[in-house]
């Protein structure tokens, strides 16, 4: 059996056969494939964890079969806690849960929390766990998905951690701004699918594959849906590609949102070529990181594209954490994805497109409600910072590949 990543080949196949789907003529130009679209699925839109926790939690309170959760930073704090008791009951009621956490994101998550879990039946397995004396210890190597599973029927992803950074300050949280989706139709099946195979290579017990999402059934909405998977080493750049496309595809705009911004020359050009054809192209990013020297490093790389049409805008306030956008009203992505070295080469990723013009304007709308808590950023902000600002902007983004 070959390996690659150290990870077994059949842990790591593709989650359906490749069958292509006949899109509208009005979407077609903007998907890179045709292969593996899910039609008839619906899409919601969650902001924040002030949206997406209590969406969740009502939908694990409302299992009867199954829970699969999948998570990069799970905390031990308030919200870590609602979760942890919603777990507990329905595991406890006899429905069967299956957790999977990031050994560095969840760093510092005690034994007794976990206990209480196990305790109640609930099923856990580690993603790469610190054991510096292992063979095949990759301490760059992360589960950053964020996946929720509840009787393959609905399904949620996006950016948002179990974590109170999410929860507004005025809920006692840290206010960070976030986007997550809730989904239904077949490609619940595909991420049902994609955490089997998670499951499965951290060590967890085997179960039967969920069926192939091309044998289901749409339930009716307006969306199609593809799952992004980069789980292999051939498969790393999938999302970067499908930005690729989508960029140089863009028409009238190209809005982004990216918690950790440091896109390569191939799609710093592609923005820019939007740019030159009339295409209005605008990126958020955060005003203060949580990762300062990637705060450093992004004042850099936007100072260049902003001296080249492209529009940066500045979050203010606390962490600015989405990974989304959305082009022409038309083709939407939401995920786990930054444009950083470690989404593109190191850690696992999650990320839905969604062809759909009433999910497109949704996120357009939305966008420009962010832009209002935004203050622009162009070259003259540059010339006005301090100099030794502009010297660790310069440094950082020198280490961009280790970011």
């Amino acid at each position: 059996m070959t390996k690659s990543d150290g990870i077994p080949r059949a842990l790591t196949e593709h989650p359906s056969r490749a069958i292509a789907v006949q899109l509208p003529l009005a979407l077609r130009p903007y998907a890179r494939s045709l292969l593996r679209w899910r039609p008839g699925c619906t899409v919601d839109l969650l902001r924040d964890g002030d949206e997406a926790f209590p969406a969740m939690l009502a939908a694990i309170a409302a299992a009867k079969t199954t829970i699969d959760f999948e998570t990069y930073i799970l905390a031990s704090d308030v919200v870590g806690d609602r979760f942890k008791a919603a777990l507990v009951e329905r595991a406890r009621a006899g429905v069967k849960v299956r957790l999977v956490y990031d050994a560095i994101g969840s760093f510092g998550i005690g034994a007794v929390w976990l206990h209480e879990l196990r305790d109640a039946g609930v099923e856990i397995a580690t993603w790469n766990p610190i054991a510096l004396w292992r063979r095949r210890f990759w301490m760059r190597h992360r589960d950053h998905r964020k996946i929720l599973v509840v009787d393959h029927a609905i399904a949620f992803t996006g950016g948002i951690n179990i974590s109170r950074d999410y929860v507004s300050v005025a809920a006692g949280g840290s206010g960070w701004h976030d986007m997550h989706c809730r989904v239904r139709g077949p490609i619940v099946l595909d991420l049902a699918r994609m955490f089997r195979r998670t499951w499965l290579t951290a060590g967890g017990t085997s179960y039967r594959a969920p069926p192939p999402p091309d044998r289901a059934e749409g339930v009716g909405g307006t969306s199609y849906v593809r799952l992004l998977d980069n789980t292999r080493r051939r498969s790393r750049a999938t999302v970067r590609r499908a930005y690729l496309h989508v960029i140089k595809t863009a028409r009238s705009s190209v809005l982004l949102q990216n918690a950790y911004f440091l896109p390569d020359l191939g799609l710093r050009r592609a923005l820019v070529k939007a740019v030159k054809r009339g295409a209005d192209v605008r990126v958020v990013v955060p005003g203060r990181s949580d990762v300062k020297l990637v705060e450093w490093a992004t004042l850099y790389v936007t100072r260049r594209l902003a001296s080249r049409g492209v529009k940066v805008l500045r979050w203010r306030g606390p962490m600015m954490h989405a990974k989304s956008a959305t082009v022409d009203g038309v083709w939407s992505t939401i995920g786990s994805y930054n444009f950083d070295a470690q989404s593109r080469f190191k850690n696992l990723e999650v990320t839905v497109e969604i062809l759909d013009p009433a999910t497109g304007t949704t996120l357009m709308e939305m966008f420009e409600r962010d832009v209002e808590n935004c203050e622009p950023y162009d070259e003259h902000s540059w010339h006005h910072l301090s100099w030794w600002r502009k010297a660790l902007a310069w440094g950082a983004y020198r280490l961009r590949r280790w970011l």
